[in-house]
Formats: C-alpha cells, structure tokens, sequence
C-alpha cells in the first residue's frame, strides 16, 4: 500500500525535499515555549519583536541548507518571505499548546487561519500537531479523531499535503521524561502511529516522536537506569516502521543535536524506514542565547557558524539512514 497524492500535493512533497526525496526540513513554529526561551535568555523580558525576528533570522540563515522550513502564520510569515528560494514551506494550522480548561489536551485552530489561506500564504502543507493517548479512552480520542478528519478533509481540498504531527502522552501520568512514562511510550507512540495511518484521515506525511527514550536505552543512560536493552529498542523502531504504510519523518522533540543523529543511526541500523525529520531545537535552540542576549549580530554569527554545523551534520547522517519517499507515494488524477 501506498499513500495516494494528486499531482499538486506530490509537487509540493517534492518541494519540500531534498533531490533525493528525503525531507530535511528545519522546525521554527515554537511560540510560548520560545519566547520563554527569548525572555529567559535576554534576563527578564525580550523585546515585543524579538519572537518573529528570531524566526526570521533563522529562515535567512539556515534554509540554505535546509529542504524546508516549519513556520507557524501568527509569527512567522516575515521568516517565511526571508527563506532561501529552494526551500519549500510547511504551515502550523494549531493554536500553540492545548486547551487547559478541561481535560484531555484538546486542540484547537488559529481563528484566522485557513487551508485555504495556508496555500495563498504560499505554503507547501497544511501541519498539525496532535496531543494523543491511545488509552485515553474514547469520549476523548473520538473527539480528536474527528478533528483530525476534518483537517485532512479541509487540506485535501486545497490540494496540499498534510502533515500531522503526534506528540503523545499519558493521561495518567505527570511526566513523559522519567522511567515510567519511558516504559508505555513504545506502545503509545506504536499504537498511535498506526491509529492515524488509516486513509480517512488523509495524513500525507506523519511527523512522529522515535518510539523510545534514548535516554532510557542500554548504552545510551548517562547514570540513569536503563528501560530498554538495545535489543528491544530496536524491536520498537521496526514496530513503528511496520504500523505505517506513510512516509513519516521523526521530530526532534528537544533533544540535544548530538542525541538526535543517534537517534537517527540508531533508527537506521533498527530497520527503520523513516524518510527524513523536521528538526527544530536540536538545530537552532543554542543560538537563542547570543541572539537575546548579545543582539541579532550575535545571534547570526551562532547561526552560521554552530547552527549550519548542526545542519551540516544532519545532513550528513539522512544521507546514509533515511529512505526516500518514492515508494510509498503514488500519484492519482
């Protein structure tokens, strides 16, 4: 099986690739938890422009090495007009974070924003991000499912792609960063991959957290007590692979650029089939700091110096360990 493109969407796919059909993409739709990164990094609080100026500094930076940018409509159009001409355009359709007034991390959409108005912004895809627990039960998941139909539904019409990106977490739990979440998150993330695989809701590329915390694996602990052996770590990579007949691409949820290319050989070596990431702080996050704090001169020499390295290395390692979309993609009139 395959995912079914029409001509458009697969133009768009393709722009927002490198020529090999693997997606390299750079991630800068952070809002909240960024410009408390900019407030934090600047000793109280940054300047009312300094969200969409960080972004633009980005684009203008780092999409000459990227296949594309993750830019978000309320702050980063600037950014998106700033990027290189060979860089395609993915646009956030989610409010930032999720609806705190009940339970259940329900989504919701920027007021102001539309598919529609995404493609005449001159995006390549509509993206949305996901708060998901498998085990959630359905008076919850039946809602987001819905939501998300109707996303796809609204993309489909437009003719662009639609990437839906997952985070998961666990209801009954606090955290998703110690031992006791790091022991569900295969099956959550696993199951969950394969929920919104279903074509009904027409996701052209899943953007998916890796199926376990590196941290957790054997090797890889750092001090702490390992969850997983390599071994079974391993086993969870290619359980994700095979619960999608999807291109997906894997988020770098944070983590440091160094731990996500293990985590991305690591991928590799398992059997994973991932066709490329949409990396954002792994890339970019360090270079907050001289920006806030030192000014936009600083803050471009971190990013051509430090942040292309970044990129650079990743680069480096997709070359060796993504798979190119083509085979799970067909066209259709």
């Amino acid at each position: 099986m395959s995912v079914k493109l029409t001509q458009g969407q697969y133009q768009h796919l393709e722009q927002l690739s490198n020529d090999q059909h693997v997606i390299a993409a750079l991630a800068i739709d952070q809002r909240g938890s960024l410009q408390k990164m900019l407030n934090a990094a600047a000793a109280g609080a940054a300047s009312e422009t300094a969200l969409s100026d960080f972004k633009e500094v980005v684009s203008e930076e780092l999409t000459k090495y990227a296949s594309a940018i993750l830019l978000d409509p309320e702050f980063g159009l600037p950014a998106a007009k700033a990027r290189a001409a060979s860089a395609g355009l993915l646009l956030s359709y989610e409010k930032t974070g999720y609806d705190a007034t009940e339970p259940g991390r329900f989504p919701d959409l920027i007021n102001n924003q539309s598919a529609l108005r995404i493609a005449e912004e001159g995006g390549d895809a509509v993206k949305f991000l996901l708060y998901y627990d498998v085990d959630e039960g359905d008076a919850v998941n039946e809602r987001k499912r819905a939501f998300v139909e109707r996303v796809g539904a609204e993309a489909a019409a437009n003719d662009l792609p639609f990437f839906l990106e997952l985070v998961t977490y666990a209801a009954d739990l606090t955290s998703v960063a110690d031992a006791a979440y790091a022991k569900v998150k295969p099956h959550k993330v696993i199951e969950t991959t394969r929920e919104f695989s279903n074509p009904r809701y027409r996701v052209s590329v899943l953007k998916v957290e890796v199926p376990v915390n590196q941290a957790f694996v054997e090797g890889f602990t750092d001090g702490e007590n390992p969850v997983y052996s390599q071994a079974e770590a391993a086993s969870y990579y290619q359980q994700q692979a095979d619960a999608t007949d999807l291109p997906f691409i894997f988020l770098s949820a944070g983590v440091s650029n160094e731990l996500f290319l293990k985590e991305l050989q690591f991928a590799h070596d398992a059997g994973s089939t991932f066709n490329g990431v949409l990396c954002g702080r792994a890339t970019w996050k360090d270079g907050v700091i001289p920006f806030a704090a030192r000014g936009e001169a600083a803050g471009r020499e971190w990013l051509q110096t430090e942040g292309k390295a970044n990129i650079d290395r990743l680069n480096a390692v997709l070359a060796t360990t993504a798979t190119p979309w083509d085979d799970v993609v067909t066209i259709v009139e």
